[in-house]
């Protein structure tokens, strides 16, 4: 009787300092997102190779991601992350474009749309915390909402996808300079059948403990080569980024 009091008192203890540690907190980064490349041909087996760079010129898109989370000790973090992306791009095929098993004909207006929202729930684990240098890893589940679309006058047809993609995340920082520090965080995974990275390096000066801001570069790249999809894109990010903890 008296041990699994003390287990439970001991517990107790555990946990309420655990409370006492952890910290929440909301992050908004918001910027512009431009197409280095996007590669598609769907059904890959008789579709038509076409880029929403070359062939459509996507204009560049207004990039939002907005991310809470729970530092539940300052080496246990939990987080989840909204992050929307669509391209719009427009354009005439000079060959005839079969996407969908639908033709477009050659010397078609067609306009394009591409669109890749991607929600995550990321677990990390900091066992380097210095007040120079940081360092983490952990795990994210990705759930990727993906879709394109093509639209003539006569035309149209699209292709989506759901899915889950796990990925490793990692997360560093070096404070070179009183509040300043540098950044890079990471969620990546490779497979025989595709690959996906999403890079972000940035500066960051928090001017209190409770607010940080970064200006960045991110990167996200990645695609799959499978029986029904081929697609590939690279998306290049100039970001702004508030993180407020409570």
């Amino acid at each position: 009787m008296m041990a699994r009091l003390s287990l439970i008192l001991s517990l107790l203890v555990i946990l309420a300092h655990a409370a006492a540690e952890a910290q929440l907190f909301v992050d908004v980064e918001g910027g512009v997102a431009v197409l280095g490349r996007n590669d598609v041909r769907i059904p890959n087996e008789g579709g038509t190779d076409f880029s929403f760079v070359d062939d459509l010129d996507a204009d560049p898109a207004p990039a939002l991601r907005l991310r809470a989370g729970w530092d539940i000790t300052p080496r246990h973090h939990v987080s989840v992350l909204f992050a929307p992306l669509t391209f719009y791009g427009a354009g005439t095929f000079d060959r005839p474009v079969t996407f969908t098993d639908v033709t477009f004909p050659a010397g078609t207006a067609v306009e394009g749309t591409y669109k890749f929202n991607s929600y995550r729930l990321t677990y990390r684990f900091t066992p380097v915390r210095s007040t120079r240098v940081r360092f983490g890893f952990g795990l994210t589940a990705k759930v990727r909402d993906a879709k394109v679309a093509l639209e003539s006058d006569t035309e149209s047809a699209e292709d989506t996808d759901l899915g889950v993609v796990p990925l490793i995340n990692l997360d560093f920082a070096w404070r070179f300079a009183g509040r300043t520090s540098f950044l890079l965080n990471a969620d990546a995974a490779w497979s025989p059948q595709g690959r996906a990275e999403d890079v972000l390096l940035a500066i960051e000066h928090a001017p209190s403990d409770a607010v940080a801001m970064r200006l960045g570069y991110r990167l996200l790249e990645g695609g799959a080569d499978v029986e029904q999809v081929y697609n590939f894109a690279l998306v290049n990010y100039v970001t702004f980024g508030v993180t407020v903890r409570f």
